[in-house]
This record gives structure tokens, C-alpha cells and sequence, in this order.
């Protein structure tokens, strides 16, 4: 698994120890990739080289055939990006970038990001930002804390978008090039036609779809990065945005929400009994304010498609209920959650109530195809 991340990386230590809960000590905005894998019962886990030697430039740019300049500057990246492209298209697995919330350290974030790929056969690759994970500060000094972290960390997911946008549209120039001059040959006098065709070529021969799942106060990064001028989130990146048991406030979600733009769905999840959301808004200061993901009133964004899973089977007070016993219990909510993370469109599966603008888990149990057109990779 490759992890990124905006934590200081300590190389003269062991396993997952090498990850601090401060900010890199170039910055909050500096990013690292780090390749984690077990062996035996140990975590191994290796930074990814920042510069790239021409000789693997060029060995890159054949393998791939990409359009780049070896004699430029190249770095890790572009590997872990060319090696994720192809691992996805192997097996046909979607991607799937995770920002997980409160409290978590490097362990906590590999194990869900361990279970979400388990339960929903996707290719998780979590942005992991300094959250304390623990340590001695508790309490709300601790919530304080880890949102201070949150805020510095903006600029660094906002980087880690932007590489991706950049690293995607380089990996499928050559495949896009070709599927453009197949329809306008097919119609060289019919521009709408060819155009058309070309819509068509790609939805049929892209199968893989990148999506983002923010959890708790990865909300909260999110959206103080699409509140930034520059900001590299708000463009067209993603397939779906699952802004999922959000720690931020419902008001004025719109004027941040509005700005994400997706090809294809942005979900907001919400669980009113959310004790964790619930314990947030005791917090002092703007926390006080109800948040995204515990309230079903005021859900006024024009971009985003509201779900709530108040009343579903498993879901009752959790907060993490996207994976754990939750989805164990209830094969609706994992089928709903698999469509939303493989880039699909699953309202169409739920029933929507016009009085509140959400859509809510059938009364009566999905039947089996419709269980098996979700679970489809």
C-alpha cells in the first residue's frame, strides 16, 4: 500500500514509528510518499525515492508511453503513479483516495484503509495528515489540536489533488489522443457526431474509476482547501466525492460544496445518532454549530446528493459505519457504499423525500441483482 502524507517522516526509526504526529519539518504543505507492506507480523515501511535517475525516466517513458521530457526533473511520484495506473488496470479495481478525521495515527488509518479495500475491492491509497492519534493531549484541547493540524494541512492535500489531476491526464493522453482521432475519422464533416462517439469510446474502453472518501474532520481539511483561491480540489478530478459522517458545520456547507466539481456524483452521508458528531458539537467555539453529517435540515448544496443512514440496520450510534460490524450486518448499506466508492450512481436505489432534499435506505430490503449491480467492479 502507498501511503501520502504531510507528517514528519523520521528515517532513523523502524516500521510505522517512522511517521511523526507534527507537520513535515519543511512544512505542512510537503508531501511524502511511503510504501508500507507486512512481513511476517511487522510493518515495513519504506519513503519512495524523491528523485528519479534519467536512466529510470526513460525506462518510465517507454514502459508507459508517456509524452515527457527525461532530461526534466522527475520524482517518485510519477513511479507510484504509473505502478498504481497499472495495477488498477490489471485488475480492474477502482481507486479510491481516502482522508480519514480525528485522532487517528498511522496504524488506525492503514487498518481501515486495510477493511475498506477488503469489503469493497478497491485500490485505497490514504493522504494521512498529523492528527494526534493518542497522545497525552486529550479531551477537547486534543479536537482543538488535531483541527489547528487540519487547517495547516490544506495546502498539502490541495498539492496531492493536483499531482493526481496532473499524473492521470498524462497516463491517459496517448489513450484519449487515440479514441479522439478514431470518432473524428469515423465523422470528419460532423463535429457533434464525433464528439458523441468520443463520450462513448471513453465510457466504454475507461473502466477505472478515481474516487475520494473524506471521514469525520478529512471533511474538514476538504473544505478549507476548496475555500482557498487556488485550489486544485474544486477541478474536475474525481468520479465520485463521499463526504461521509462530516465534522464540519452544516452551515453554509453550500458555499464549499458547491465549488467540488465531479464527473460523476458528490455524496454526503449522514447519521443523526452520530455519537461522535455529538460529542464534537460540545466542543467550544464554531463546534458548537451543527454538523454536516448528524443534521438533516438546511441541505441545500446544488451539487450534492444527500443520504441518510439514521435508521438503517447496524448503523445506530456509529460513526465509522461505512466498514466494522455496520456493513457486517447489513448487506444494503455495503452494497450502497460499494457503488459510491467504485465511482457509480446509487440513488437511484434509495428512496428520496422531497421535504428534507435526502434520499433514505428502502423500507423493504434491496433485492438480489440489484445487491449484485452494486457489488460489480
Amino acid at each position: 500500500m502507498y501511503i501520502i502524507t504531510n507528517r514528519r517522516i523520521d528515517k532513523h526509526k523502524n516500521g510505522l514509528r517512522i511517521f511523526s504526529d507534527k507537520p513535515n519539518t519543511n512544512g505542512a504543505q510537503e508531501l511524502t510518499m511511503v510504501k508500507v507492506n507486512k512481513k511476517g507480523g511487522s510493518w515495513v515501511a519504506r519513503p519512495v525515492t524523491d528523485k528519479l535517475s534519467p536512466a529510470v525516466v526513460k525506462d518510465i517513458k517507454k514502459k508507459y508511453r508517456l509524452d515527457i521530457d527525461v532530461r526534466s526533473p522527475w520524482h517518485g511520484s510519477l513511479k507510484v503513479a504509473c505502478e498504481l495506473f497499472e495495477e488498477a488496470v490489471a485488475s480492474q479495481k477502482n481507486i479510491l483516495f481516502f482522508v480519514h478525521g480525528y485522532n487517528n495515527d498511522v496504524r488506525d488509518v492503514i487498518k481501515a484503509a486495510e477493511a475498506i479495500e477488503n469489503l469493497y475491492d478497491v485500490i485505497v491509497v490514504p493522504f494521512t495528515w498529523p492528527a494526534n492519534g493518542g497522545n497525552p493531549i486529550t479531551g477537547a484541547a486534543s479536537y482543538l489540536s488535531d483541527k489547528a493540524d487540519a487547517r495547516q494541512s490544506t495546502s498539502a492535500l490541495n498539492r496531492m489533488v493536483g499531482k493526481l489531476a496532473f499524473y492521470h491526464r498524462l497516463l491517459t493522453k496517448g489513450w484519449v489522443d487515440k479514441l479522439r482521432m478514431t470518432a473524428y475519422e469515423k465523422h470528419p464533416n460532423n463535429p457533434a457526431a464525433a464528439r458523441e462517439l468520443f463520450t462513448r469510446l471513453q465510457a466504454r474502453d475507461c473502466k477505472i474509476k478515481i474516487s475520494l472518501l473524506c471521514h469525520s474532520m478529512g471533511n474538514y481539511v476538504l473544505k478549507h482547501t476548496l475555500m482557498t483561491g487556488d485550489s486544485l480540489t474544486k477541478n474536475l478530478v474525481f468520479d465520485n466525492v463521499c463526504l461521509v459522517a462530516a465534522d464540519t458545520n452544516n452551515k453554509d456547507h453550500k458555499r464549499w460544496v458547491d465549488r467540488l466539481d465531479v464527473r460523476n456524483r458528490c455524496y454526503i452521508v449522514i447519521n443523526e445518532n452520530d455519537s461522535a458528531l455529538s460529542a464534537s458539537r460540545i466542543k467550544p467555539g464554531d463546534e458548537q454549530l451543527a454538523r454536516l453529517g448528524h443534521y438533516t435540515r438546511k441541505l441545500n448544496s446544488e451539487c450534492a446528493y444527500y443520504i441518510d443512514v439514521t435508521s438503517a440496520k447496524g448503523v445506530d450510534t456509529e460513526h465509522t459505519y461505512f466498514k466494522g460490524n455496520t456493513v457486517k450486518v447489513n448487506a444494503e448499506l455495503r452494497a450502497i457504499f460499494a457503488g459510491m466508492f467504485r465511482g457509480r450512481a446509487v440513488e437511484g436505489y434509495l428512496d428520496y423525500r422531497t421535504d428534507k432534499n435526502l434520499y433514505v435506505m428502502r423500507g423493504d430490503a434491496l433485492i438480489e441483482n440489484e445487491l449484485d449491480e452494486l457489488f460489480e467492479t
